[in-house]
Formats: C-alpha cells, sequence, structure tokens
C-alpha cells in the first residue's frame, strides 16, 4: 500500500470511479430480499473511504476499491445483508488505519463492531511466517467461524477479490497466495456450500500455478465449443420436449466442467483434453412453490429423462433424501447420451439451485427460525470448535488432519436408534466410535456392521448400519492411527495415547538423563542418534517411553562409544535439533546424522527468480525424491532450513503443504536453458497384447530416439499388457515426444509419465 499525490482532474476522475462501483454495490443490494439498511450502508463507505484516504493498493488503484469489492461479492455472490456489507467495507479500517473496534461499535453499534473485530484478528491472510502461527491463525479463524460464521464468508469474499487480482504481485508471492488458497480456503468453500466460488478459486489458483496448461485447456475448450454444443443440443431437445409436455416452468443448461476439474482429471486419470468426455453436465432446474412437493418433482423428471435414454445404475446419487452436510440437494443421474459417451443430469429446485451456488451459509441462523431442525452445518462447526479447542500437539499434523475432513466425499451411517452420522468416504468402524463419543472411540473393540461382527478397522460404507462394541480394558494403541481418516478421531486418539504415555515418557526421560550425568556423557544429538541406532528407537520420545516402561536399559557397554560420539563438535543446541525435525518432517533425507556443523547458509533473495544453473560444483539446487521435477515442469523452489534450493513440481502433494505453510520460503524458479544432467522418468504403456510388441517398444526407445532404458517391467495378462519404463531424459519436452510415438505403436492404448 502507498500514498501518492493525484492531480485535480485524475482525483476527479477516481471519485467518480469509486462511486459508481459503491453504487453497483447498493443496486444490487436494493434487488434483494434483505430489509433495506441503506443509511448505515452509506454510513459505512463514507467512514471507509476517509479512513483509507490517499492510500493506493499494489496495482495503484486507491485502496476504497478493495473493500467495495468484498462488499459486492458478499451481497450479491453470498448473498448476506446490511449487517455483512458494512462489515466488508470496514474490514480493513482498523487493521490500516488509527480507528480501533470500540470506534466501529460506536459508530455502527456492536454486531458490526464484533464482525470487523473478528476480521482484524484473522487478518493479513491466515498464515504467518512459521507453520505454527499458521495453523495457530487458522485455529482462530475457524473458532470464530463457529461463533458467527459470517466473519469466515467475508473472509472467504476478501480472498476471492485478492485472488481475482493477484496479477500485480510478485511471483513468489503468487505462488503463496495461491497455494494457501487451494490447500484451505477452496476445500473450506466446498464444505460451507459455496460452489461458485469454490469453483473460481480454484481456477484461478489454477491459473497462476500452471498459466501454459491454463491457457491450453482454455484454448481446447473455445475450439470444441461448436461441436459440444451441437452434441449438447441433440441430447437436450427430447428431454426438453418432454418437460415442456409435463407443464413444467424449468431452466435447462450444460454446466462446462471448469478448467481445474479437467486438468485434474487428465493428471488423475492419466489421459489427454481429448479423452475427458464428461466435460459437461446437464443442469435442469425447476419451479416450484411448495417445498413439500419438491422431491415428488424431482423423481417426475427423473422418471422422464430415463424413459429417453439408458441409465448408468451406479451413478445416480440422491442428495435430497440425506443432503450433504454442506446442505447441497440435488438430484443427479447419469445416462448414455446419442453419441454413445455418458452424460451427468442434475436435477434441483430453484431453492435447491441457490443454495447450492451461494451456500447453505447464507441460509442458516440469519434466515430460518430458532425452532428450526438444527442443520448438518451446525454440528459440523459444532465439531471443529471440538477439535480446535483440544489441539494437537504438531501444527502441520493439524492442517493435514483437517484438510482430510474439508475436502473428504461423504458417507451417512446409521446408528441402532437410527440416528444419522455424516463421515468422510473411507471412515472405519474407529471413525464412527469416535464420532458418536471420544470415550467410545478410546474404548472400542469392535463393531457390528449391519448386525455382522466386524474389527474396528472395517471401513465403511453409505447406508451401512454401525453399532460399536467397547471394553473399559482396552487402551488406545499409536497403529489405530493407520486406519482412522477423520481429524476429530485422530486429535483424540493422539490426546489419548499421550496422556497414556505420560507418565511412563516423564519417567524414562528422566533415567537417560541421570544416566547420561552418572556416566559424563554430553546429552548432544550423536549420542542420542547412537543410542537410538542400538535400541532401533525411531526418535528420543520412544526411547524414553520404552526405558521409562522397562522394554529396555542402558547398558554399561555403551559408555565408551558414546564419550567418543560426545566429543565431536555438537552438531544442533535444542533449537536446531527442533528445525531438523521440521526438515525430517518435510520429507527431507538426512543420511549422516553425524556429520560437522553444516557451513552457514546462503542468503537467498525470494522476491527474485532464481536461476537454477549447473556449475563445475555441482547444480545449485536439489530435486525432492518426492515427485522428482525434470526441466519443463512448472516447478517452485523452497528455500530449506540449510538455505539450499529444494525444486518441487507444483503437483507434489508437499508443494502445497509448502506453500501454505512456508510462504516466505518460496521463490520463483527457472530451469536452466540446456541442462547439463539427465533425469530418469517413469512412463507407464498400455494396450493389447501381440507377438513382439516389446521388441518394437524397445526399438522405438533405443533405435529411432536413442534413449537410455534404465528399467523396464512388463506383464500380459487376459491379452491385455502393462509395461513400465524407467528412461533418461533432458527435459519435459522429450518425454512428450516419446508419449505421442508411443501411442502410435499398434495396440498401445495409453501412455502415461508416473511422477
Amino acid at each position: 500500500m502507498t500514498h501518492t499525490p493525484l492531480n485535480q482532474s485524475q482525483a476527479m476522475a477516481e471519485e467518480r470511479m469509486v462511486d459508481e462501483a459503491f453504487r453497483e454495490v447498493l443496486d444490487g443490494y436494493l434487488k434483494s430480499n434483505h430489509r433495506k439498511k441503506v443509511e448505515i450502508i452509506e454510513r459505512a463507505f463514507k467512514f471507509a473511504r476517509e479512513a483509507h484516504k490517499g492510500i493506493r493498493r499494489r496495482s495503484g488503484e486507491p485502496y476504497i476499491l478493495h473493500p467495495i469489492a468484498v462488499a459486492k461479492i458478499v451481497s450479491q455472490e453470498i448473498g448476506l445483508g446490511s449487517t455483512s456489507i458494512c462489515a466488508a467495507l470496514l474490514h480493513d479500517v482498523v487493521e490500516d488505519t488509527e480507528y480501533t473496534v470500540e470506534d466501529i461499535e460506536a459508530h455502527f453499534g456492536k454486531k458490526i463492531a464484533e464482525l470487523v473485530s473478528g476480521l482484524t484478528k484473522i487478518s493479513g491472510g491466515i498464515f504467518g511466517d512459521r507453520a505454527s502461527a499458521q495453523a495457530e491463525n487458522f485455529r482462530k479463524l475457524l473458532l470464530t467461524m463457529s461463533e458467527d460464521i459470517r466473519v469466515v464468508l467475508i473472509k472467504m469474499a476478501d480472498r476471492l477479490h485478492n485472488m481475482r487480482t493477484l496479477g500485480s504481485m510478485a511471483p513468489n508471492k503468487q505462488y503463496k497466495i495461491a497455494g494457501e488458497t487451494l490447500y484451505i480456503y477452496a476445500p473450506l468453500a466446498h464444505r460451507l456450500g459455496l460452489f461458485a466460488i469454490k469453483t473460481e478459486l480454484e481456477d484461478l489458483s489454477f491459473k497462476y500455478e500452471h498459466p501454459a496448461a491454463y491457457e491450453e485447456i482454455q484454448k481446447k475448450i473455445e475450439e470444441s465449443e461448436i461441436g459440444r454444443s451441437r452434441v449438447y443440443s441433440d441430447f437436450s431437445a427430447p428431454i426438453r420436449a418432454r418437460l415442456d409436455a409435463m407443464g413444467l416452468k424449468y431452466e435447462a443448461k450444460a454446466r462446462l466442467k471448469s478448467v481445474y476439474s479437467i486438468w485434474n482429471k487428465m493428471q488423475t486419470k492419466h489421459v489427454p483434453f481429448e479423452e475427458v468426455y464428461d466435460l459437461y453436465a446437464m443442469r435442469i432446474v425447476f419451479d416450484c412453490d411448495d417445498p413439500a412437493r419438491e422431491k415428488e418433482m424431482c423423481w417426475n423428471i427423473y422418471s422422464a429423462i430415463t424413459d429417453l435414454y439408458r441409465l448408468h445404475p451406479d451413478r445416480t446419487r440422491d442428495w435430497i433424501s440425506v443432503p450433504k452436510a454442506n446442505g447441497y440437494r440435488a438430484l443427479h443421474l447419469t445416462v448414455m447420451g446419442p453419441d454413445g459417451n455418458w452424460v451427468e443430469v442434475q436435477i434441483r429446485s430453484r431453492r435447491m439451485d441457490e443454495i447450492a451456488e451461494k451456500g447453505f451459509a447464507a441460509h442458516w441462523k440469519y434466515k430460518i427460525g430458532e425452532g428450526e431442525e438444527e442443520s448438518e452445518l451446525t454440528v459440523w462447526l459444532r465439531t471443529i470448535k471440538d477439535i480446535l479447542e483440544n489441539p494437537g500437539p504438531s501444527d502441520i499434523d493439524f492442517l493435514d488432519t483437517l484438510k482430510l475432513n474439508l475436502f473428504a466425499s461423504e458417507i451417512v451411517v446409521f446408528t441402532p436408534k437410527g440416528e444419522l452420522l455424516t463421515l468422510p468416504a473411507g471412515a472405519t468402524v474407529l471413525d464412527a466410535a469416535f464420532a458418536l463419543h471420544s470415550e467410545l472411540g478410546i474404548h472400542c473393540i469392535a463393531g457390528k456392521v449391519n448386525h455382522k461382527l466386524v474389527s474396528r478397522s472395517q471401513v465403511l460404507n453409505s447406508g451401512d448400519q454401525v453399532e460399536i462394541l467397547t471394553s473399559q480394558k482396552q487402551t488406545p494403541q499409536p497403529e489405530w492411527e493407520s486406519f482412522l481418516v477423520t481429524a476429530k478421531a485422530r486429535t483424540r486418539l493422539r490426546q489419548a495415547v499421550r496422556r497414556l504415555h505420560q507418565p511412563l515418557l516423564d519417567k524414562g526421560r528422566q533415567l537417560l538423563s541421570d544416566w547420561l550425568s552418572t556416566n559424563a556423557i554430553p546429552d548432544v544429538n550423536p549420542v542420542i542418534t547412537k543410542i537410538l541406532g542400538t535400541y532401533h528407537a525411531a526418535n528420543r520420545d520412544e526411547l524414553c517411553y520404552r526405558l521409562g516402561a522397562e522394554e529396555i536399559m542402558l547398558g554399561d557397554f555403551l559408555v565408551p562409544q558414546l564419550r567418543k560420539a560426545g566429543e565431536t563438535p555438537p552438531q544442533n543446541t535444542s533449537a536446531g535439533r527442533g528445525i531438523i525435525n521440521k526438515i525430517l518432517r518435510l520429507g527431507k533425507k538426512s543420511d549422516d546424522s553425524t556429520q560437522a556443523e553444516p557451513p552457514a547458509p546462503r542468503k537467498i533473495d525470494t522476491k527474485k527468480v532464481y536461476e537454477l544453473t549447473d556449475g563445475p560444483d555441482g547444480p545449485n539446487y536439489v530435486i525432492s525424491d518426492c515427485c522428482n521435477p525434470i526441466p519443463g515442469d512448472d516447478v517452485m523452489g523452497w528455500v530449506n532450513y540449510d538455505g539450499s534450493v529444494e525444486v518441487h513440481a507444483l503437483t507434489c502433494p508437499r508443494a502445497q503443504v509448502l506453500k501454505a505453510g512456508y510462504g516466505p520460503r518460496i521463490v520463483n524458479v527457472k530451469w536452466p536453458a540446456v541442462p547439463a544432467e539427465r533425469f530418469t522418468v517413469h512412463v507407464r504403456i498400455e494396450g493389447i497384447d501381440r507377438m513382439g510388441i516389446l521388441q518394437e517398444l524397445t526399438s522405438l526407445i533405443t533405435t529411432h530416439m536413442a534413449m537410455d532404458i534404465r528399467k523396464v517391467n512388463i506383464e500380459a495378462l487376459n491379452e491385455l499388457f502393462e509395461c513400465d519404463l524407467w528412461v533418461r531424459v533432458s527435459d519435459v519436452s522429450v518425454v512428450t515426444d516419446l508419449e505421442k510415438k508411443l501411442r502410435d505403436i499398434n495396440g498401445v492404448q495409453k501412455v502415461a509419465r508416473i511422477n
């Protein structure tokens, strides 16, 4: 933000631009069904305009245009009323100017002041420079959300406008903001039922992370528009005729998949754009004045469509009888179109459509009576609050487990009394036990699913009836975590295990400390590493627990070698050990834990593009082994704790965590023009088996393309073959060329690079 003087004509032009932008907010508000409180909105606008006077955004425009844009999103895209519009206009006043929350309360009342206060607490992006600050701020965000969800809805609007204007930011900032948006905000928007906002956040994040891929998919969508429209017209005409004959008032349209979801499908299914067949879905939105008749009308339309087209039996989704946790209701079916491809049809009433697009949150608590049945969303918010008030020890783990639930597809199971439980797909009997009560989870020994005895690790399916069997003798075990998927269950299990182990852990720590002191051995990293290796313990806590439980004892035979290990210069202090633990948690391997203290790290300017080079002393970067990117891939750099630059593919799940949690360490990197070294890539080929196909494959690679094969596995079964190749290449263009030539071989059906 900057202060810049203007001449008179520029100032007048800007005044007009600001007035017009605010007029658009007011006009949209006046068309809504909210009570018209124009006076307080105008006062909030004048107050914010005066407070931000002379301040500019990084793009050069007056700062007040940002709060106005946020207020417009809050009003017209989320559907909130005057209180939220005022809070959106004032959301940066307390943080960026001399005004306080008390000033806001004096001018606009307690409720608006509370919203502004909530927004100020989570301002400046939800993530700090360290992972702990990031998780702590996110905790604040969600705790505030469970008190007044409008705070988070306004924050979502703020993030959406920041994403829409991200082009004016430096590349490393773009990566950080796009990364945390994709990692946290888009899943949160999904969970809150803000479908339109979730889709736009994903597309904008993708646009800044993979600009070339984004442009390419956009271009292909435009090129295929005419053919797609013709196919949709042929498919929809008979349906329209049938609905017209039924006398329905409705709107039918093709809903195109977003650029991000098309790309996601291409990545997960390893198919080119041309093989993504479900590019569009048909959406039918009908008018119905009586909510009690909505379900009946949905099924009538379903019946009409299945009279015309063949139904896919496994792809019907009834979100009317059992709505999603975010309030989403619709009936989905998939039928075979005239061109032989499957087409999804979504059937909704006008009310369902509004909730689906703008979010159940807009209808929640502020528009329904107090006597209304508690919504799934309210239950979810209470669960989140429950987790947040009793957080686990590791902040990164906290974010990862919460992320599991934010974006999970759902199943619905029943208790023996007929109560509904909404759980993420893949949830087990133990997840259900913890969802019902922590004590049930801690003492769970098994379960009964549909009256049949099963283990606590049994994965549940929608519609299952689940009964939890417990025993007071059962104690929680750390290995249970391997089959838990819900954040609540993981958090509660860790707390229970910690409570159980704490006395033995404390006893073991004291035994270790006394033994080292008695034998005059320093408590330094090389010494502890030696002990861990001797007793095959994964970390210090495990060693101390086993000592406390008397599973192991420290013997005198260790003393001479430990004294020798203690003589080498200590590699790290306790603070250093914390850093090494962080590195290990981020997947960086440390092969020699007893090496001398590393040299001082290089200072790297993260604001500039970092040139990856291969000098005489080797490359100035490290290729991460979690995703193995090669030149030509979209990548980012992460400045490690030792000052080295770790290169990650932007699609790498680890990169998502790094961008979200360690934004200031992200650096925009550029591959060398001519890479000095070669990189190994894994390519999978699938097709119809025939005599001599392996010879053709290897001949193409070694003779015609002069490539070095490092490894090959081929297996044929039932006339089909699958071949895994590892070859050495210089950059991604070579891989693209290889894939193209392999697809031309007779019998090859599918070729994909595996990261």
